[in-house]
């Protein structure tokens, strides 16, 4: 489908003002974060950093986004209602950054968020049949969707927020999410979709110079569990409501890092007895970095994977399940290999590393020996 330039600069401008108010906003948040005490100080292996570093930079997105989406978009009752439960997640988000609040807490809060978003008509109503052999090509989900809506708004806004363990990740990722979700929402022709992705990716943008290693300020939970609200009520409002096989496919490929570290972390959090909402550090960042990643090159590892598990998305909107299938299994393979070469070529480097230490030291004794 042809998209019109007025649109397309309509887009434009509503990411640039996102970004511009989020890129000035921050070193305000940083300083009102120290004021406030929302500093997060290392205390377990967990932390990647070695120094204090103010959280709650989640604020300067929160306000990027929400001015740049009531400027530019049409305030219809489904988007009142999901601002209304951003704006609550964003309050939680602050005060759990300031006090660390208890997690069954957050959660309830978390869940009424969802529901005032789906009073509002975030609805997933319809869902394509993944039984493809099936002659019923739609699921009518009636009653259904209420809990299925909340459970999946609840579900994606923590795991973006579990996701959030390196610098610039979550906002990184968050951004190639929603930049898929604008591209897809062009092409169908959902433009108040694509402008508040729009909005929503030129907050993260105007973030993330501050973000990127080395960090000078987290978002917190204040802008992880936000993107994740957003990112997962929007998906509503634009993926599940095509009629076609992607409006059960998309979006679970464009929020697919986040989904599989989410569903990782359970199972394996279950399988060993822990409480599937107990913290660990065996997240996919984390086994990156174990793997001998520094930070900077695990973080672009991630953001390569949710990039391509987006462009699948577009490709499967454009061309068709095949040719997204394929392009999705070539990516997969190309990025085996590159990953196999590069922790092959890291062993042979530390094995040399520890010849080369071993050496000195046999020679020292030596000499001290005569």
């Amino acid at each position: 489908m042809n998209v019109d330039l007025t649109t397309i600069t309509y887009v434009a401008v509503a990411m640039a003002a996102a970004a511009l108010i989020a890129f000035i906003t921050t070193p305000v948040v940083k300083n009102l974060a120290f004021r406030v005490g929302a500093v997060d100080v290392p205390k377990d292996g967990r932390r990647m950093h070695d120094h204090p570093i103010p959280r709650m930079g989640g604020l300067a997105i929160c306000i990027g986004f929400l001015l740049s989406t009531m400027i530019f978009a049409p305030l219809t009752t489904p988007v009142k209602g999901m601002l209304l439960g951003a704006i609550i997640i964003a309050i939680l988000g602050i005060f759990d950054d300031i006090y660390d609040l208890p997690a069954k807490f957050k959660f309830l809060v978390q869940i009424l968020a969802a529901i005032i978003a789906v009073a509002s008509g975030n609805l997933i109503e319809t869902l394509s049949n993944p039984n493809v052999f099936s002659d019923n090509l739609w699921l009518q989900l009636g009653w259904l969707s209420y809990p299925v809506t909340v459970i999946w708004i609840v579900a994606i806004t923590n795991a973006v927020n579990l996701i959030d363990g390196l610098d610039g990740l979550a906002c990184g990722v968050s951004t190639i999410s929603s930049m898929t979700m604008l591209i897809i929402a062009l092409l169908v022709a959902e433009k108040s979709v694509a402008v508040m992705m729009a909005a929503l990716a030129g907050a993260c943008i105007g973030f993330l110079p501050y973000n990127l290693n080395p960090a000078k300020i987290f978002m917190g939970d204040t802008g992880s569990t936000f993107l994740g609200f957003i990112l997962a009520t929007m998906s509503v409002q634009g993926m599940f409501k095509m009629y076609t096989i992607i409006s059960f496919v998309v979006p679970f490929l464009m929020l697919g890092l986040p989904i599989f570290d989410t569903c990782f972390a359970f199972i394996r959090r279950i399988a060993h007895g822990q409480s599937p909402m107990s913290p660990d550090r065996s997240h996919v960042h984390h086994r990156l970095i174990d793997m001998g990643f520094s930070q900077k090159q695990a973080v672009g590892i991630l953001y390569i994977i949710s990039a391509i598990l987006g462009l699948s998305a577009v490709v499967l909107t454009t061309s068709g399940a095949l040719k997204a299938i394929l392009f999705l299994l070539t990516m997969c393979v190309a990025g085996g290999v590159a990953g196999k070469i590069f922790i092959s070529n890291n062993r042979h480097l530390d094995q040399e590393k520890d010849k080369e230490d071993k050496s000195p030291r046999s020679e020292r004794k030596e000499d001290t020996h005569e």
